[in-house]
């Protein structure tokens, strides 16, 4: 993926620009020449994080002059972790079932039984508390 971020102060400036979009917002600027102002870019896709992690991203200067995506990662605090349980069981009051229990583990709520593993299509019936197909 083909990538141009503008420099200003000497810095990153807002958001990486795919290079057709460049072209067109910048006509007049030389992508194999490129002025100070403007440098290429590489993305650097983000880690996979745990339930109770966060991550941040910035931008980071190449010997080459060009920039990349750095992420960092660290565990949420008891607090953030506290927090986003209590947004989740929050939000499974109004939309969730009574039955289904918290798992700290995973940050969800998990049903009674587990969802059928034939590669049906089911809906949960809280009163008969089982799997449903859908047909």
């Amino acid at each position: 993926m083909e990538l141009y971020i503008r420099i200003q102060d000497g810095v990153p400036f807002e958001h990486p620009i795919l290079g057709n979009n460049f072209r067109q917002a910048f006509p007049d600027v030389d992508t194999n020449n490129l002025p100070p102002e403007f440098a290429s870019f590489t993305r650097v896709d983000p880690p996979i994080l745990g339930v109770y992690e966060l991550y941040d991203t910035e931008y980071q200067l190449q010997e080459d002059g060009s920039y990349m995506d750095v992420h960092s990662t660290r565990d949420m605090s008891d607090a953030e972790k506290t927090a986003k349980q209590d947004e989740v069981k929050a939000n499974w009051e109004v939309n969730g079932f009574d039955s289904w229990t918290f798992n700290e583990d995973t940050c969800e709520f998990d049903p009674p039984e587990p969802y059928p593993d034939d590669g049906k299509l089911y809906r949960w019936d809280e009163d008969s508390l089982s799997w449903v197909e859908i047909v």
